[in-house]
């Protein structure tokens, strides 16, 4: 027996984005959690800032975020305060509360850089077919790759 599966055909993000109204309103949802996170970080203490994350939006109450529960326990003693902050932002006036939440907050790690470098001999073969090079694109790439060479030691 076989299932059939109708394949459907790629679109346009862009088409996505204005035809979709649940892609649209994801995305409008996605800016707002992140204006709210921003905000709300800039006016917490130094040493709590990168300990609070805003994890969603539902029901008129914001989601609050934190691996140490000890965080949490200091927002909830500051409602009053947070809430007047929100407030201030356009499109966050229909916030009443929040549901506070300790997760495991695993932070984003950026990947080392894998640099590379070249040797002398290499940065100047690629200087010499640089010059011998009449295409200007091509003359500017391999004169950007001999740059990486190493500096010779004379």
């Amino acid at each position: 027996m076989s299932i059939k599966v109708k394949r459907s055909r790629a679109q346009p993000i862009a088409r996505l984005l204005t035809n979709s109204g649940d892609i649209n309103q994801l995305m409008r949802l996605s800016r707002l959690i992140d204006q709210a996170q921003r905000h709300l970080r800039a006016h917490l203490p130094e040493e709590m800032r990168e300990h609070i994350f805003v994890g969603g939006f539902r029901e008129g109450r914001l989601t609050l975020i934190s691996g140490q529960a000890s965080w949490l326990t200091w927002l909830r003693f500051e409602q009053r305060l947070l809430l007047d902050l929100l407030h201030q932002l356009p499109g966050f006036e229909g916030v009443n509360g929040f549901t506070f939440k300790v997760r495991p907050v695993r932070p984003i790690v950026t990947p080392p850089r894998n640099t590379r470098s070249l040797s002398v001999d290499a940065g100047k073969t690629l200087a010499e077919c640089a010059d011998d090079t009449t295409n200007p694109a091509l003359k500017r790439a391999l004169e950007r790759l001999a740059s990486h060479a190493r500096p010779s030691n004379k």
